[in-house]
């Protein structure tokens, strides 16, 4: 027997500051949150910019020894979380915390530890203690769990830049199906590091545009590359008759989930897009919903010329003609490429546009071309009533992830 899952909480780290009214205002205003890279010296690197979290004061959600104990996307996955377990106002003394658990993953874990301690190694130095626990992956799922008590199901999902909107995904069902009552979930990371970039850049997957208006320019004929971006986005999922129970406002609904794989190859989309188109028309079908009655899509929208030619051609795959009547946006052209950060932050922001009737610009870009016909909300913003939205993300390996909510009503 199915549930209805709601959204009750969200909570936001992400290049425009910390917290979702930050955030959203941001993708608001329409203007890049990307700067030059102040993490390490880029005289030497052939890309110098990046989205970074700035003005992150750890202090604010956890004291300096558990701080220590993270690393950087730990530590912005706690904080999110923070602010999603508050806005639910999600009491753990009042809950049974078998019945709540936390899919916050990451697709990389920590990039900096490796850095850090491979140079302690190489100078004959013993390694740090806690190299290992602080490095891994899931570490972001245990620290929520350790803060709060929450002793269900507590996984990690890695596949790349879909790794977010997998974790909300698995969640979704969990809740539905009865494992839970309320999932803590979504995604983080904090790649910018000098490895980190010298990886994305090796791949020629970066934007090698020193300006920071333009470099982000998904769907855009010019595209030449993604920004890295660092952050964390977390929802908090819960059984609708819970939440009711005990009086959480309820702000809005999760109705569809689809997964699938490209099996095509381990950085390229399946040309045809028939991979991700896949996941809209199974997500649309668990949300008992036809292609024309999405309003909007938060896109994967990552700036490449691969990606986002092919996943136009897969919401065309998925939609027919009525991917021309959608309105489409990404919001990478502003935060940047979150990676396994990506799902969580672009869920919330569809359900912050199905709030406000609002669909944000996608900065940066002026002019399509050729098969990239459809409206990806160039130059301004608009004004729409949205029912239901869907956010998509692709990943390195041929992942896909199609997420839908609805308007709470």
């Amino acid at each position: 027997m199915s549930r209805k899952v709601v959204i009750t909480g969200m909570g936001a780290i992400t290049p425009f500051g910390c917290g979702v009214d930050k955030f959203w205002e941001g993708l608001k205003k329409g203007e890049a949150a990307i700067g030059p890279i102040t993490k390490y010296d880029t005289t030497d690197c052939k890309v110098k910019i990046a989205a970074e979290v700035r003005d992150f004061e750890v202090t604010r959600y956890m004291d300096v020894k558990v701080a220590k104990r993270m690393e950087g996307f730990a530590q912005f996955a706690v904080a999110a979380a923070t602010e999603a377990v508050e806005q639910a106002g999600l009491n753990m003394e009042e809950e049974d915390p078998y019945r709540v658990g936390v899919i916050v993953s990451s697709g990389i874990g920590s990039m900096q530890a490796h850095e850090r301690e491979q140079v302690r190694l190489a100078n004959g130095k013993k390694i740090a203690p806690l190299y290992i626990p602080m490095m891994i992956a899931n570490m972001a799922s245990a620290n929520i769990a350790i803060k709060y008590g929450m002793r269900g199901k507590n996984t990690c999902i890695v596949t790349a830049c879909a790794t977010g909107s997998h974790s909300i995904g698995d969640a979704f069902k969990a809740v539905k199906y009865g494992e839970a009552d309320v999932m803590v979930a979504g995604g983080c990371e904090a790649a910018v590091c000098k490895s980190g970039v010298a990886g994305f850049t090796a791949l020629t997957a970066l934007s090698t545009n020193e300006d920071c208006k333009t470099a982000s320019r998904p769907f855009d004929k010019d595209r030449d590359g993604f920004v890295i971006g660092e952050g964390s986005g977390v929802l908090i999922l819960e059984e609708e008759e819970h939440a009711k129970a005990r009086g959480a406002k309820i702000l809005a609904e999760v109705v569809g989930y689809g997964a699938t794989c490209d099996a095509f190859h381990i950085t390229s989309p399946a040309e045809d897009g028939s991979g991700a188109g896949e996941a809209m028309k199974i997500a649309m079908a668990e949300a008992g919903i036809g292609p024309s009655e999405v309003q909007y899509i938060n896109a994967h929208g990552t700036s490449t010329h691969h990606n986002d030619l092919f996943e136009t051609r897969a919401m065309k795959y998925a939609f027919g003609k009525d991917a021309y009547n959608l309105s489409i946006n990404s919001s990478k052209s502003m935060v940047g490429h979150l990676l396994g950060g990506a799902g969580g932050v672009e869920l919330i922001a569809c359900v912050k546009a199905i709030e406000d009737s609002f669909v944000h610009v996608t900065a940066g870009s002026k002019e399509s071309e050729g098969e990239l016909d459809l409206d990806y909300t160039f130059k301004s913003p608009k004004t729409r009533d949205i029912t239901y939205a869907m956010s998509n993300s692709l990943g390195f390996g041929g992942h896909n992830a199609s997420l839908i909510v609805k308007k709470y009503v």
